[in-house]
């Protein structure tokens, strides 16, 4: 006489596993809301700023974080839209206070 072995599904503990994984990555493709932003956005940057800031920037949606001080605004990439930091054709960073 000849004893096989119980086939073992693992079918349902993986299904338990693998869509709160596939439900949570999906939540982390859910854009930004526009009021997510910590600061208001400004209509006209000041001459001061956009006469040092770096030529392929888009000065048309700037705004001031009161977190750190300084101007940043929105690029639209090939793939996303992502707020960087306003720079002078330097590199440096454009703030209102020193960086501490």
């Amino acid at each position: 006489m000849t004893i096989k072995p119980e086939r073992v599904s693992m079918s349902k503990p993986l299904k338990f596993i693998a869509a709160p994984l596939v439900l949570l990555g999906l939540a982390a493709c859910e854009p930004m809301p526009e009021g997510a932003a910590t600061g208001p956005r400004i209509s006209n940057v000041p001459e001061s700023v956009s006469s040092i800031a770096a030529p392929y920037q888009d000065l048309s949606r700037v705004r001031l974080r009161a977190e750190d001080g300084c101007y940043w605004y929105m690029h639209d990439g090939p793939v996303e839209t992502t707020e960087l930091p306003l720079r002078t054709a330097a590199g440096n960073p454009i703030c209102t206070r020193p960086s501490s």
